[in-house]
């Protein structure tokens, strides 16, 4: 009787064991989710790894290629970490082209070299910002003697390709800060903001207080109106690529007393170029022939002589911003510098085929990864959970996961990164549960009903469950 009471214990308690295991909570939580009136429609994929040996635990339509939304930035930071180096650095060189005479007068032009650096300018890096970029720009001037410029300040974007937005990206998106697209010299990373004030009645229009900095190579047409209570910024910009005007449409909740948002500079180059020329004759410098770019003119300047050089933060400080604050505009200059490392022409499709090569060489098919951009704002991308969690594992081996790691946000008490776009939800990162191995996963949903807000909590609670 002792034996068989001890026989049934010990069944007991492998019975409990295995009630407990990730595989049987995830399963029973997404079924829960599944069965919710948000998911009558959707398509969805969820795949968990043993993160200590690679091992899957679980999964469902692992193969199903779904949009991961900003989830494919795990892919591109991962890539660009291995295929470049964590201490890789983008080199902009300040140069002229002539000569300098015995006045101190350039006989020729001011160019600005650009080599691809997303951080240019920007605010987020103290040795990167505007003032700073512009303020040893200009010391560097003085010291080579010049003080004068009887020519122009050239942007030179020519290390990039003109095409400056992904296929695939949407005109709603392509005119806002997180559509903003790569230049071969971008500036403050390519987004400027603008200032409303809603009027007093429903429908009546909003007035464009003021932009900042100030834009005065870009004409504004409002069609802001002004919405109901509550409903807050409905605000979009419409600005294509390298157009000299744009619209803004949308509504302002009646009851903002001011707001703003922030969009795109259509060309950065040019921007970049007119922000030193006023910096230039703030300080007594004249350049007597304006400024221009090298798409504009058709040529690239030959002959240069560099003044200064700037060089951006290492690749892994560039990775920290691109993942823990979802940079779009980032993902998609690593993408084209891919390219530009491997020799290959400089253009989004190419640097896309070096993203899956690498995704190769982890041993994931070619069929689990058909995107065709780095950030993934286009809703064509197609990747499998498999695929990213395959990613995610492999990286761990790697002498840069650290910098990798902590880039990650943290979201509901796990490190992991995080996927929006219109009607779809994705999470890809690690857990640590407070008993067995570490966990690796991927989730994505497509296709849901209703609104972002409710569907990220349910998404949540089910990897609750691997806590």
């Amino acid at each position: 009787m002792r034996t068989y009471l001890m026989l049934l214990a010990g069944c007991m308690a492998l019975q409990a064991a295995v009630a407990q295991s990730p595989e049987v909570k995830v399963k029973a939580a997404l079924s829960e989710l599944v069965r919710d009136p948000q998911m009558t429609y959707a398509s969805y994929s969820f795949y968990l790894l043993d993160g200590q040996t690679g091992q899957k635990v679980w999964s469902v339509n692992e193969n199903m290629g779904l949009a991961p939304a900003s989830c494919l930035k795990v892919l591109t930071a991962a890539a660009a970490l291995h295929t470049l180096g964590s201490s890789y650095q983008y080199k902009t060189q300040l140069a002229y082209e002539g000569k300098i005479d015995a006045q101190g007068t350039l006989q020729g032009n001011l160019v600005i070299k650009g080599a691809g650096d997303p951080s240019l300018g920007s605010n987020r890096y103290q040795a990167s910002t505007e003032t700073v970029v512009l303020q040893s720009w200009l010391a560097a001037i003085k010291k080579a003697g010049i003080k004068q410029i009887n020519g122009q300040v050239i942007g030179d974007d020519s290390i990039f390709d003109t095409q400056s937005l992904p296929d695939g990206w949407i005109w709603q998106d392509m005119g806002n800060y997180y559509g903003a697209g790569p230049s071969g010299l971008s500036w403050r990373e390519n987004q400027f903001s603008i200032r409303f004030k809603p009027g007093n009645s429903l429908g009546a229009p909003a007035t464009l207080a003021s932009t900042t900095p100030a834009m005065p190579n870009l004409t504004l047409i409002n069609e802001l109106r002004t919405g109901a209570k509550g409903s807050g910024d409905q605000a979009y910009a419409y600005i294509a690529p390298y157009t000299e005007s744009g619209y803004i449409r949308g509504t302002a909740g009646i009851d903002e007393q001011y707001f703003s948002i922030s969009a795109a500079v259509p060309d950065p180059a040019y921007d970049c170029a007119y922000r030193l020329q006023q910096a230039l004759e703030a300080d007594q410098i004249k350049v007597t022939k304006g400024i221009t770019t090298t798409r504009r003119q058709a040529s690239t300047p030959q002959k240069l002589q560099q003044i200064t050089a700037t060089l951006s933060p290492t690749l892994d400080k560039l990775v920290y911003w691109f993942l823990r604050k979802s940079v779009n505009l980032y993902g998609e200059h690593f993408v084209k510098t891919l390219a530009l490392e491997a020799k290959e022409q400089v253009s989004t499709p190419a640097g896309v085929k070096v993203l899956k090569a690498y995704c190769a060489k982890l041993g994931i098919a070619e069929g689990a990864v058909n995107i065709i951009d780095g950030s993934g704002l286009s809703p064509a991308n197609r990747i499998t959970t498999a695929a990213l969690a395959t990613v995610l594992y492999n990286a761990q081996k790697q002498p840069w996961f650290n910098a990798y790691y902590d880039a990650l946000p943290e979201a509901n008490g796990i490190k992991m990164k995080d996927g929006y776009i219109s009607n779809v939800r994705s999470y890809a990162g690690y857990i640590k549960p407070k008993q067995g191995p570490p966990l690796v996963f991927a989730f994505i949903v497509n296709n849901f009903n209703g609104g972002a807000g409710p569907m990220r909590q349910k998404m949540w609670k089910v990897l609750d469950s691997l806590k």
